[in-house]
């Protein structure tokens, strides 16, 4: 099989993933499309390197949240200019509680986010976390806590001590 070959059946079956990953940093499906098109472009150009180390979706994880943090870094925060306006899509009603979390999630930092995300909704450890963010368990555990007490009070609701002793490290049983 050759390399095209394997990169192609790892993205059609990683793509999703990523995309929904994206889509909970981002906030919206375009830009989400974008990231993970960009983020398997670069494991692409990697590709020989990454698939003998048997590390493609962990550096395929690292690579769509680093573009993404890059992206924010660089991105001009308002309005982008358009001659045309967009068709409205046709929507099925949304859960209220998803449109609640993802703008709460909004307003976290990119950093936090993605942590909050990487932790929660990629289910990675605080090892595996520190990995693909490329900085400290340490870091991880106090931007999760700082980043639960913002949806916390944003969210206006307890997350539960259970939740907040884990990020701590400190679970009680």
């Amino acid at each position: 099989m050759t390399n095209a070959t394997e990169f192609a059946e790892f993205a059609s079956a990683a793509s999703p993933r990523l995309r929904r990953t994206a889509f909970l940093l981002c906030g919206n499906w375009h830009t989400a499309e974008d990231l993970a098109q960009t983020a398997l472009a670069k494991v692409f150009a990697s590709w020989p390197r990454i698939r003998r180390r048997g590390a493609a979706d962990a550096y395929a994880t690292r690579t769509l949240v680093n573009t993404f943090l890059a992206d924010r870094r660089l991105r001009r925060h308002g309005e982008i200019l358009t001659a045309q306006l967009p068709e409205r899509a046709a929507r099925g009603p949304a859960p209220e509680t998803r449109i609640v979390v993802l703008d709460a999630l909004a307003m976290l930092p990119p950093q936090s986010r993605a942590t909050v995300i990487l932790r929660y909704w990629v289910d990675l450890n605080v090892d595996q976390t520190a990995a693909v963010l490329g900085c400290s368990p340490g870091t991880v555990k106090s931007t999760t806590a700082r980043a639960l007490a913002r949806l916390k009070d944003v969210l206006g609701s307890d997350l539960g001590t259970e939740e907040t002793d884990e990020v701590r490290g400190t679970r009680h049983g």
